[in-house]
């Protein structure tokens, strides 16, 4: 889960910086209602106020939930976050953006926390 939450601040920080808060929070919001199919635990409950909050309200969603299914969920939630992203920005951008965001850091990360 240490993992999840990392990769996301990383990818806020780097994405609010291009297209706002609300931006994020549209793609955000978006992509947790489409995850929210297969993990309907996913869903947000309530209106996003910032960034912050969609962190802390993801790791509440996240704790004490079995490792495997945080891990499955976690990466349908980033990968259609992703796919979102790309279709709005192109593939390039996107590329970019993971790479100023994450760096070489996401290569070294522990499987263990995710």
């Amino acid at each position: 889960m240490d993992v999840t939450l990392w990769l996301w601040e990383k990818l806020a920080v780097e994405l609010v910086s291009l297209i706002g808060d609300g931006g994020f929070q549209a793609i955000y919001v978006r992509s947790s209602m489409l995850a929210a199919k297969r993990y309907p635990w996913l869903a947000q409950n309530s209106p996003l106020k910032q960034t912050d909050f969609q962190v802390a309200g993801l790791r509440s969603r996240l704790e004490g939930r079995d490792i495997m299914e945080v891990r499955e969920a976690s990466i349908l939630l980033l990968s259609t976050f992703l796919d979102i992203l790309t279709s709005l920005i192109g593939e390039t951008m996107v590329t970019n953006l993971l790479h100023s965001a994450w760096g070489d850091d996401v290569l070294t990360l522990n499987d263990k926390n995710c």
